[in-house]
């Protein structure tokens, strides 16, 4: 493939994954009266001999597929990620984060000695507040883990514990939307899109991108964290309803045959199309189109995905799905298993949708009720994969937008803490039984193998195969990058 710069001033190399204005299915789509398009489709379809690299546009001419499965940058260890979402904040000082001078110095104020002191609600100087939970070493690797998470606790040699994270949000707004999109800013593509954009879909019937959380309430800045910014919408996120039935109107109705819906799909993506060829700007409408065709094709597939009956009893047991506390995200985690499954590149679940996490005052009871519905599921999750071979290709990550301080808020909670907090990566090449890094004597600041947000998701996009300078998408004539240029792969993971 030739070097030499484009018409962008991007060398020709790079276009794998880079997307220009101006593409040469829209010149010939737009001249001689489409014809061009037909050709162009029929070469595609035999030079790639991929079964979806080109999508069917009923009652139109078929055109190239933006979720076709690619090759990655370079070997990868991971084929999918679980992402699973702490809304709010977890207390990394009360989950995996032991800090015996923090009880030793409880009820003083923070040594000048340990720096700045920045929070959401500027209580610097409240007292520090003791954990009251009780810590214990766990697995062949002796992990501290708190007696919150006794499920998770069982699966530590499997888990690499990253006790050094840092970010730059400090309020939930700005926090959530650099875990997802690496900038505190609005407007950037999602990770999940990021995913999808990089490597398509290995199932043409099901998204590539999907979004579930454990309860209605707004997840903060709501569906901009799993959207695709500046890049087409089709690469955006689905999410899936809460409850008994994730997606609704999945059936048809009754009485209604295939071919109706096959004439009435194909006249609305005539319409669409029409208008569509006449406003090349607008994504939206591609990913509406697509959107209706991958509706259509669900309707093979996704009612055996979402129906848990098929699960056996011992499998529900596993996941707490019958237990009031751990019915909602048990029924979440085993969903997300069951799409691995089949082969669904990126899953996001949230807990505690609404930021629930988020323990300003009374951390004992919110976190307590928190970690009772979660650590179970999670554990569940991360045995299944285990027990069924596909831990080792699933790469699963557990974290919120930051931690809390060691300060006390309110007598009895504490505030936001991006400083300095605690994640942690299972399977995918990531090499369990060990932490990572580690924050200060009172769990403050990241003091060493800091790993900020970009970082992270450098890390994540390195085990898919991707190489986070190397995936690129051309933005208003620049080449935008899914770490905003910063952060690097930490090789101590693997």
């Amino acid at each position: 493939m030739s070097t030499k710069p484009s018409r962008l001033g991007v060398p020709l190399s790079s276009l794998p994954h880079t997307t220009t204005p101006r593409t040469r299915r829209e010149f010939l789509s737009h001249s001689g009266a489409g014809f061009g398009a037909v050709a162009l489709a029929g070469l595609m379809s035999d030079a790639r001999g991929e079964a979806h690299s080109v999508r069917p546009i009923h009652g139109s001419v078929q055109v190239p597929n933006p979720l076709a499965a690619k090759d990655p940058h370079f070997a990868a260890t991971a084929k999918r990620v679980i992402f699973l979402f702490m809304e709010g904040g977890p207390s990394h000082l009360d989950l995996f984060d032991r800090k015996p001078l923090l009880q030793a110095l409880a009820g003083q104020t923070i040594p000048d000695s340990f720096g700045a002191v920045v929070t959401a609600f500027g209580e610097t100087k409240s007292p520090l507040l003791a954990s009251k939970r009780k810590w214990k070493q766990h697995g062949e690797s002796g992990i501290w883990v708190s007696d919150w998470l006794p499920q998770t606790a069982e699966c530590i040699d499997d888990i690499a514990v990253i006790r050094s994270c840092w970010a730059n949000g400090i309020n939930h707004s700005a926090g959530v939307c650099q875990m997802n999109t690496c900038s505190i800013l609005s407007g950037r593509p999602s990770l999940g899109s990021w995913v999808s954009y990089g490597l398509g879909s290995e199932n043409e019937n099901l998204p590539a991108f999907v979004v579930m959380q454990d309860n209605a309430s707004q997840v903060v800045n709501g569906p901009r964290n799993w959207g695709a910014g500046f890049m087409p919408a089709v690469y955006q996120g689905t999410r899936l309803r809460e409850g008994n039935q994730p997606i609704p109107y999945l059936n048809p109705p009754e009485g209604t045959e295939q071919s109706q819906q096959l004439a009435k799909l194909g006249f609305l993506n005539r319409l669409n199309r029409n208008f569509a060829n006449q406003h090349p700007e607008q994504t939206e409408l591609e990913a509406r189109i697509a959107s209706y065709e991958l509706a259509f094709r669900m309707q093979s597939e996704a009612p055996d995905l979402i129906d848990l009956s098929r699960e056996s009893a011992a499998t529900k047991k596993l996941y707490g799905i019958g237990t009031r506390e751990t019915d909602s995200f048990g029924r979440l985690c085993l969903l997300a298993r069951r799409m691995a499954e089949q082969d669904v590149r990126f899953i996001q679940l949230y807990h505690g949708a609404g930021s629930k996490w988020d323990s300003h005052a009374d951390i004992e009871r919110n976190h307590s009720n928190l970690c009772r519905a979660m650590d179970l599921p999670v554990s569940a999750l991360l045995k299944d994969l285990k027990q069924r071979g596909m831990l080792d290709e699933t790469l699963v990550v557990w974290g919120g937008e930051f931690g809390r301080t060691p300060m006390s808020e309110r007598g009895n909670g504490r505030d936001h803490n991006p400083s300095g907090f605690t994640m942690w990566m299972a399977g995918g090449g990531v090499q369990g039984g060990q932490t990572i890094g580690e924050t200060d004597d009172l769990g403050l600041h990241a003091v060493s193998d800091r790993l900020h947000v970009h970082d992270l998701h450098a890390t994540i996009l390195h085990l898919l195969g991707l190489g986070n300078m190397e995936l690129t998408y051309i933005h208003k004539g620049r080449p935008e990058r899914p770490t905003v240029n910063e952060g690097s792969f930490f090789e101590g993971l693997v």
